[in-house]
Formats: C-alpha cells, sequence, structure tokens
C-alpha cells in the first residue's frame, strides 16, 4: 500500500458576502465572545452551496470548499480540474496554509512548495538572487543546500544575466519562471502549482511539466496541478480530482475524470444563455441571446451536421444599455469534446463585416460554405468587442456534433476519421531540375 503524502478531512471553508460586519456592535460583540469561549458563531449560517448563477441575501455565507475528503498517496501528480469558482485556488490556498480552513483537517507529510499567483513570495525591492535564498530559506533550506541548488535555478528560470536586478523590473513571465524554478529546484515533498504557467512562453512551459515529471517519478515527490488545459492535465497527471460547487464531484484517472468534466460542460453549454449570465465576462452592454445553426439552402435550424456542408452560425445579439459604437468585433473559435482547441474563425473585422449599425436586435451569422471538422463532438467560445472594451465573452457557449459527410466530394467517407479537421488542398507533379 502506497504512503499518503497529503490527507484532506472533512474540509470547508467558509466565505461571507457583502459587508464583513454583522450590522450591529451588539452582534459584533456576540461573535467576539462566540470566538474567545471557543463556541460555534451564532450568527454563521452554514449551508448555501458556492453557485454563483443562483441569487443570495447581501449578507449570506457560502461554502466555497464543502466537505471535503481525499488521499493522495506519495509520488502522485494529480490534476485539479473544474469551472471558475469551483472552489480550486482554495483549496490550494488552504493546503498551502495561506488561509485556514473554516473546519475540517489536512495532514501533510513534509515541506510544502506552492505557486499560486504571478509574483507570489517575490519581494519587488530584493534582486533576483535575493528573493532565491529568501524563498529557500522560507522553505526550510539553509544556505548550503541553497548555494548548491543556486545555479541550476537560474539556469532553469532563464533569469541568470539579471540575477542582480530588482524583481520589481522582471516581466510577468520572469517572475513566474523563477517563482518555478525556486519552489521546484529546492525540492519539497509537496508541490502546488496553480494556473500561472499559462503566463510562461511555449518553450518554459514544456520545461516546466517536464521538470514537474520529473519531481514526482525521481524523487517521489507529490504534485498538485489545476490547469484549464487538458491538454497539459492529461499529459502530466496520473490521476484527477473533478470540483464542482465547492464539492468533490469525483475523482480517478485522469482519462476517466477528464471525459466526465468535458461532458459535464457540454450539458451545461446547452442551458439557456440566459440562464448562465453568471458565467459571461464583459460590461453587458451587449450580450448573446441566443446561438444556433442553420442551412442556408432551406433555412432551416440544424443540431447535427456534417463534414463538408455548407452551415451558417448564427447569433443573435441584444442591446443591454445605452451605446454610442464607434466599433465592433465578433470572434469565436472552436474546441473539440476534450478541450483541445481546433479553429479560429475570421472575425468580423477581419471579414470586413461592419457591425456598427448594431440595433436593438441583431444576428450576426458567420457562413461556412464547406465545413472542414471530422465526425465529433464540438464547442465553441465568443467574443463581442465594442469601442476596444470587452461587452460579452462565454466559454462552452454552444455545442454541436458533427457526423462524417464526404468532404472531398469523391463519393467516398472515411468512417476513422475524428476529432480533427480537413484541409482541402491540391497535389500537382514538377519536373524535377535540380542537377
Amino acid at each position: 500500500m502506497k504512503e499518503i503524502a497529503l490527507k484532506v478531512e472533512n474540509l470547508t471553508k467558509v466565505y461571507r458576502l457583502g459587508q464583513i460586519g454583522t450590522g450591529t456592535i451588539s452582534h459584533d460583540l456576540n461573535r467576539w465572545l462566540d470566538k474567545i469561549r471557543g463556541r460555534e458563531d451564532r450568527y454563521l449560517k452554514v449551508g448555501e452551496s458556492n453557485d454563483r448563477s443562483s441569487k443570495s441575501n447581501t449578507n449570506s455565507y457560502v461554502n466555497v470548499l464543502d466537505n471535503i475528503n481525499f488521499e493522495i498517496p506519495k509520488g502522485e501528480v494529480v490534476g485539479i480540474i473544474g469551472k471558475n469558482g469551483a472552489g480550486k485556488s482554495t483549496l490550494l490556498k488552504v493546503i498551502s496554509q495561506i488561509t485556514s480552513p473554516t473546519s475540517g483537517s489536512i495532514k501533510a507529510k513534509g515541506r510544502i512548495a506552492s505557486l499560486l499567483e504571478v509574483g507570489t513570495g517575490m519581494h519587488p525591492e530584493m534582486s533576483g538572487k535575493e528573493n532565491v535564498y529568501l524563498n529557500g530559506t522560507i522553505l526550510g533550506m539553509t544556505k548550503k543546500e541553497i548555494d548548491i541548488k543556486y545555479d541550476e535555478i537560474m539556469d532553469f528560470a532563464g533569469c541568470a544575466k539579471y540575477a542582480d536586478t530588482p524583481v520589481k523590473r522582471y516581466s510577468s513571465g520572469m517572475k513566474v519562471r523563477l517563482g518555478f524554478a525556486v519552489a521546484a529546484f529546492l525540492e519539497p515533498e509537496i508541490l502546488i502549482v496553480d494556473e500561472v504557467l499559462a503566463v510562461g512562453d511555449a518553450e518554459f512551459q514544456k520545461k516546466a511539466i517536464g521538470k514537474m515529471q520529473d519531481i514526482a517519478q525521481g524523487g517521489g515527490r507529490t504534485v498538485l496541478f489545476v490547469s484549464h488545459n487538458m491538454a497539459s492535465i492529461q499529459n502530466l497527471c496520473s490521476t484527477c480530482i473533478f470540483l464542482d460547487k465547492g464539492r468533490v464531484d469525483s475523482y480517478g484517472k485522469t482519462d476517466v475524470i477528464i471525459s466526465k468534466y468535458l461532458n459535464f460542460q457540454i450539458s451545461e453549454s446547452k442551458l439557456e444563455l440566459s440562464e448562465r449570465n453568471s458565467e459571461r465576462k464583459g460590461n453587458g452592454k451587449f450580450f448573446v441571446e441566443e446561438i444556433f445553426c442553420e442551412n442556408p439552402t432551406n433555412k432551416q435550424k440544424q443540431i447535427e451536421l456534417y463534414s463538408g456542408q455548407a452551415v451558417d452560425f448564427r447569433f443573435r445579439l441584444v442591446k443591454n444599455k445605452s451605446i454610442d459604437i464607434l466599433n465592433a468585433i465578433f470572434a469565436f473559435a472552436i474546441y473539440d469534446s476534450r478541450g483541445n482547441y481546433v479553429a479560429l474563425l475570421k472575425s468580423t473585422f477581419d471579414s470586413s463585416c461592419d457591425l456598427k449599425m448594431l440595433s436593438e436586435k441583431k444576428i450576426v451569422a458567420c457562413k461556412i460554405p464547406k465545413l472542414p471538422l471530422t465526425k465529433g463532438d464540438f464547442y465553441l467560445n465568443y467574443s463581442l468587442f465594442i469601442n476596444n472594451e470587452l461587452v460579452d465573452q462565454l466559454d462552452t457557449a454552444f455545442s454541436f456534433q458533427v457526423q462524417q459527410g464526404d468532404f472531398f466530394g469523391n463519393g467516398e467517407i472515411d468512417r476513422n476519421a475524428s476529432q480533427g479537421i480537413y484541409i482541402d488542398q491540391e497535389w500537382i507533379t514538377l519536373d524535377d531540375t535540380v542537377n
């Protein structure tokens, strides 16, 4: 039986919405007396889940983490996935002892190093070298141990040239690289990494993922990794935890959990867009009321599409607030059922589609003469910018299914093609004139 590196039991974290005080001095005094006497807060009403789509009282309490239980064996690389607001970052902060739990316990074996936000733990006025020694000391390393690892840390981070420069002059990417290098090379027993690796460039992300694999496999250390990039979770993590509204929905093998999570996302996208206002980003002056696919030949709505067919993606936009439109850009991207990016279509700006005359209601249509997608389930994310400001944005806003069709027009259908795209191309032969 594997040794347990991290055990979380009945973990609950409660936050209060609105004002912090109870509203009266006498109630605040009663709460203070309850605290010093070791009693339960008489004004704390626990029980409401962290559902951002539902309305609640201004001063209500929500369970950001709600009675979470799990065990992580030593040497495991565990992914933590879930929608925004599911409680992922709060869970990592509680495990890292940045914030304390409302109830429950966490038992960890060994030192914990965490990288949760850009520049976390970095003193801006100190140099990169000084920050390495500062963070190493905080993690419990001796100066001699840090001396041994120092050159490796700076080389990995690519910051050796700026070792004596104050961190406040570092770019966000440099701060992430240095912070990750310190956390990884000082060999903690448990390494916790949030979405911050998304700030680094592709080369560094590849190095970081490789280093996390080495930490777990070579040193028998444990890694907790939060990401919205399912490909990274798939490649790095052996097991996965799916959080939903502050609760552990499921915990198991990565393939199974990712599949469940993406199916959950797709099912959520089938809700009426009006029911998903809490997930939107932007100022809301205009918003997408409806998304549908239409056959341009018979003008009928379509749920099931075919490779190679003509199709219109239609977005019904509605004005919510008064706005003078100087410029407007609408765009969307397509992802497959595993969350992999498939295609970005030209925006209205790139297609010379003028949206300045948007009225109270308007349909914007993206006409695709020959759908290049192979068989599979897909979804799209959209963004609407007006006057260079984000007005409306929603992920997994619309899901659709594509069946295999005769894309190349040769009378044959490739039954094995799935989850990808076709490229319409031409083959020619040329005389070889090279001597």
